[in-house]
């Protein structure tokens, strides 16, 4: 696995990828309201949430070629006129505290002002999580709301999440 502040490739999802993708992205998707509505979705569901919708997913991969994380980054809102990009981020578990959200936090900044975004939000960073909530405001990310009862933590119950906000140029 990477290493604290590890070099990490990231690129486009490429169809090969998604048996990868989803042995990270299901738990989470199984674990509460984040981005699912029943503990029971499939595949083939969680493939149309996470790469089909968005704008472009990326895959994280670490210096041995292990999947590591995985983001989406998509128009906040659709229709012409919509300048601000919404992300999603998963990072391996046994990946965490390695740096492999930051590269994506500074990755996505970069794609989103290539794709012509002026500014990025990100609704889920669950209240519990300080060390998430603490990256992005090194990141220049400001809290501008709450979303409560967002996320439902296995640990927690339902726990409200912050809304972290930047604008890009």
């Amino acid at each position: 696995m990477a290493q604290p502040d590890a070099m990490v490739d990231i690129r486009l999802f490429e169809d090969a990828d998604w048996p990868e993708v989803w042995r990270i992205v299901a738990p989470v998707f199984r674990a509460g309201r984040t981005y699912a509505v029943a503990t029971d979705i499939s595949a083939q569901a969680a493939r149309a949430m996470w790469v089909d919708t968005p704008t472009a997913t990326y895959v994280v991969r670490d210096g041995e070629g292990q999947l590591v994380g995985t983001y989406f980054l998509q128009a906040n809102k659709p229709g012409p006129g919509d300048h601000v990009a919404n992300c999603g981020y998963i990072v391996d578990p046994e990946a965490r505290g390695q740096g492999v959200a930051t590269a994506m936090c500074r990755h996505s900044q970069e794609r989103a002002v290539a794709l012509g975004f002026r500014a990025m939000q990100y609704n889920l960073v669950v209240a519990t999580n300080e060390q998430a909530v603490a990256l992005w405001q090194r990141e220049g990310f400001a809290i501008v709301g709450t979303l409560p009862g967002a996320f439902c933590d296995p640990d927690y119950g339902d726990v409200d999440a912050y809304v972290m906000f930047k604008t890009l140029v």
